[in-house]
């Protein structure tokens, strides 16, 4: 993707755009206020984009991160975040100079998707005092402090902020399915904004006074006597902090063609973000994935874009304090709450349940897991079921093998690879499991073939796979396409079927006829590919095998 300044600009104004009411509403959330939010959107923003690892990334306060941080405030107030936000920049500087950001590569799908509806749950609750118009009550938990902010709705009702709440809200995912490209989110709190000010809406409480500006950098928030209690739950922050913005700038990667992010570099930009915003009075942050989707779609090709963001919002910041301070609470409630039913992608939820029973448990326990306890957990209690499960059906298998993803063409002769060679056509031959353990290896040895127009997936020795394999496989099987190389598959085993299905590999896989039942059929069929594209003047000999005497003895076809 080549560099465009000028869309580069009007994708960071956009973002902006769509950013503001966020970073203000996730401000309120936390409990740090609005101020907060636009702090960490500015600083974090800025610098994430400077120093981080994605040309696309866009950064700041996030519901993800909200969720972490409210019950840190009940417990230590304000300033104990912005001291965990402190500890948590340098833990994460620290797993980039480890190098630990490949590792993060590892997680399940099934464990993605759970924590992210669990996430979605959260946030939309989180909500529900502002939405209602009432104070906020005590408590840590968000589903004690849900029941009691209805409980106090029901003795005094707030008509006026729940009308609000769910316009907005209603505004947002209606415009969204008329036209995705228009930001509705801000369109829908000036209109709630004008309505509560020309109405006289009083019951629609505002956001409140706004400093014109960001205040000084400072450490006065620091108490050496609180860091020893501030460790564990910095140590959790940061854990967020760097599993979130590295799934984000993997989506952004999914989005592109010729964009791939350095995961060490993207921790060591989000380390120095995280260790800036408490200076500011920010929240921790971390990469936003709705609004690095934004980015992408809106043109973005390199960084300006990010900092487009964050300039834009640092001059409403300066600039628009008075207005921004009279937008109601109840309006940036609805701003979340659409974003939290934004978040839960049905179609992939179903495809995961669907996938195998092992990925539907991982997904149910890590969203309960988010609901009840908190994310940390939840990702840890995923991680170790998903292991659990996937070492139960590598088990059972008849025989244990790595994946292997080296040319391996039927009767390993090396006349044959090299006359395929030649043809500009090359064949793997997987075997042993592909799961999520062993599944980003592939794409990253797959997607890296050169000088080929045709690659053969040999299948038949695929003993296990699971939805994290399948959605992987699909993913090198696009990335390969973009490229213009065809991809040709062999020996898919029945057992397999309904996990590629599930979630569209398959479907994939059988683009224009290009599944076959053994290689020598593949390699034909790619043969024939090529003199149709023109690269072969006349198809080579396709070798055919003799004939198979039935045994007693059980051997693998090697054409398959």
């Amino acid at each position: 993707m080549g560099r465009n300044p000028r869309r580069d600009l009007l994708a960071g104004l956009t973002v902006a755009i769509v950013a503001l009411p966020l970073a203000l509403g996730f401000g309120v959330s936390s409990g740090l206020g609005a101020e907060a939010g636009l702090a960490t959107a500015v600083v974090a923003g800025a610098l994430a984009a400077l120093f981080g690892g994605s040309n696309l990334q866009v950064s700041g306060p996030t519901g993800a991160m909200t969720v972490v941080l409210v019950p840190i405030v009940a417990q230590y107030g304000p300033s104990g975040v912005l001291t965990v936000g402190l500890i948590a920049g340098v833990i994460v500087v620290g797993l980039a100079l480890a190098r630990a950001g490949r590792y993060m590569a590892y997680i399940p799908a099934s464990v993605v998707e759970g924590f992210t509806l669990g996430i979605a749950l959260v946030i939309g609750l989180q909500q529900v005092p502002n939405a209602l118009g009432v104070a906020k009550p005590e408590g840590d938990r968000v589903l004690v402090v849900t029941w009691r902010a209805v409980e106090e709705f029901v003795r005094s009702p707030n008509l006026t902020a729940l009308a609000l709440a769910l316009g907005v809200a209603a505004i947002m995912l209606i415009g969204a399915r008329w036209r995705p490209t228009i930001p509705f989110s801000i369109v829908a709190v000036i209109v709630a904004t004008v309505v509560a000010q020309l109405f006289h809406l009083d019951a629609a409480k505002p956001i409140g006074e706004l400093p014109a500006g960001l205040p000084a950098p400072s450490l006065d928030f620091v108490d050496l006597s609180q860091l020893g209690s501030l460790i564990t739950p910095a140590a959790a922050v940061a854990a967020l902090a760097a599993l979130e913005s590295l799934l984000s700038a993997q989506v952004a990667d999914g989005m592109t063609v010729g964009q791939k992010h350095d995961p060490d570099r993207e921790l060591f930009g989000q380390g120095l973000a995280n260790l800036a915003a408490p200076l500011f009075g920010g929240v921790p942050a971390t990469g936003a994935i709705a609004r690095t989707a934004v980015n992408v779609r809106t043109g973005a090709s390199s960084r300006l874009a990010a900092l487009t963001h964050a300039a834009v919002l640092a001059v409403i910041v300066f600039a628009a304090a008075p207005l921004v301070s009279k937008i109601p609470l109840a309006a940036l409630a609805g701003v979340l709450l659409a974003t939290a039913v934004r978040m839960v992608e049905v179609g992939s939820l179903r495809a995961m349940a669907k996938a195998t029973r092992s990925d539907a448990v991982v997904l149910v326990l890590t969203a309960v897991a988010t609901l009840a306890l908190d994310l940390v957990y939840a990702v840890i209690i995923g991680m170790v079921v998903a292991g659990a499960l996937a070492l139960r059906a590598v088990a059972k298998q008849a025989h244990i093998a790595e994946v292997d993803f080296r040319p391996d063409l039927p009767g390993a002769h090396s006349d044959e690879e090299h006359a395929l060679l030649a043809e500009h056509i090359v064949a793997y031959r997987i075997d042993g499991p592909l799961f999520f353990a062993a599944a980003h290896r592939f794409l990253l040895e797959l997607t890296e073939v050169a000088d080929v127009r045709v690659v053969i997936l040999r299948m038949s020795r695929v003993t296990t796979i699971d939805a994290t394999g399948a959605l992987v496989l699909k993913d090198a099987v696009e990335k390969l396409n973009r490229r213009g190389i065809a991809v040709m598959t062999s020996g898919i085993q029945p057992g397999q079927r309904q996990t590629l299905e599930s979630v569209g590999a398959l479907d994939l896989l059988r683009l224009d006829g290009r599944e076959y039942a053994t290689t020598p059929e593949a390699i034909a069929g790619a043969r024939a590919h090529l003199q149709g594209t023109g690269v072969l003047a006349a198809p080579a000999p396709v070798p055919v095998p003799a004939p198979v005497q039935p045994t007693r003895t059980t051997v693998e076809d090697p054409a398959r």
